[in-house]
């Protein structure tokens, strides 16, 4: 196998070792980890099945996104799109490695570069604008978030940041971004003001797509949200082995809160950041000692398991030199173009 690949997945042990270690270690509790002793293991299976349901329907809206760009691709080549982006995401800093991924497999599906980089900017803008949208319903039910806010004011917050992603995706169809623009980067340099205006015009390009095709774009909004439910539904399952009556609202609002942060964690798929607001948001609710535990169960589960399917695709399709490969990719993006994918 490849030595930088080697290196890459060593490196990338080690660090889901250490986060794990610590993460136990500082959340333990001897007298009550008996606790881990009564959980139904049946309930892994039931997890499992979450799981695989979230990430096929993850697929699926893929499959659909793909066809609003009257382009084709089968279900299968959407599932290693989508693994692909799990095992890049956590072998790239910034998982920038996984966006490049996903437009290198649906090129090889068929589908041009201009239209696959489209796909991959929209299902990501999707995702956050689903967990965006039901943030007033995460704070109505768990306002001990925020319990210094009173709710009136939570729901002013909520309702927007709602208001504002609308009107932002408006406000593409017009020219005022463009002004903002210009003034906004005039004192900048030339390579930077190019980086800029270049995101630019790919989220421009984007925004196209939810107004030429609505009632496709919004099914695939639904999917989106139904795949980030499933797989988020892994968490409260693993509650119930353990037995735990929980408010579902309250669990599956924090995996929605914790999610959403992970789109903008500047980690490697999250590490780290991802198992420490896991014990944050969860210790309330858990019996003390256990909270650490599931943290690292539940990424085994959601990240490490498809990182393992996706690597399997990944290095099949396009060699065990695919790290080195993607990062060369990164680097002419930087500084071409993403044509140059």
């Amino acid at each position: 196998m490849n030595k930088k690949l080697l290196q890459k997945l060593a490196f990338i042990l080690a660090v889901i070792f250490l986060i794990s270690f610590f993460v136990i270690y500082l959340t333990i509790d001897l007298d009550n980890i008996k606790k881990i002793n009564i959980f139904k293991w049946e309930y892994l299976l039931f997890a499992l099945g979450s799981l695989t349901i979230g990430l096929i329907l993850d697929g699926t809206r893929l499959v659909h996104l793909v066809r609003v760009t009257d382009q084709q691709i089968s279900p299968l080549e959407a599932m290693q799109v989508v693994f692909s982006n799990y095992f890049l995401a956590l072998l790239t800093p910034g998982a920038t490695g996984g966006a490049i991924a996903q437009v290198m497999f649906l090129k090889k599906a068929g589908v041009p570069v201009g239209k696959a980089t489209v796909v991959v900017l929209v299902r990501t803008i999707l995702s956050i604008l689903f967990l965006i949208t039901t943030i007033p319903f995460v704070l109505h039910y768990d306002n001990s978030l925020i319990p210094s806010l009173s709710k009136n004011t939570i729901y002013l917050f909520s309702s927007t940041l709602v208001i504002l992603a609308i009107i932002s995706v408006l406000l593409m169809r017009t020219k005022y971004p463009e002004y903002f623009l210009v003034f906004f980067t005039k004192s900048l340099n030339r390579s930077l003001k190019r980086k800029i205006y270049f995101f630019y015009k790919e989220i421009k390009t984007a925004t196209f797509l939810f107004f030429n095709k609505p009632l496709c774009i919004f099914r695939v909004y639904l999917e989106s949200g139904l795949s980030l439910l499933f797989i988020y539904a892994v968490v409260p399952i693993l509650f119930y082995g353990l037995d735990e009556t929980i408010n579902m609202f309250v669990t599956m609002g924090r995996m929605i809160i914790l999610n959403l942060l992970l789109y903008f964690a500047p980690t490697p798929g999250g590490a780290g950041i991802a198992e420490g607001g896991f014990v944050m948001l969860f210790k309330p609710l858990l019996p003390i000692g256990t909270v650490g535990i599931l943290a690292i169960v539940w990424r085994i589960m959601v990240e490490y398991l498809p990182f393992i399917i996706g690597a399997y695709f990944s290095i099949k399709t396009f060699g065990p030199d695919i790290v080195a490969r993607i990062s060369k990719k990164a680097i002419k993006i930087k500084n071409k173009g993403v044509s140059d994918i």
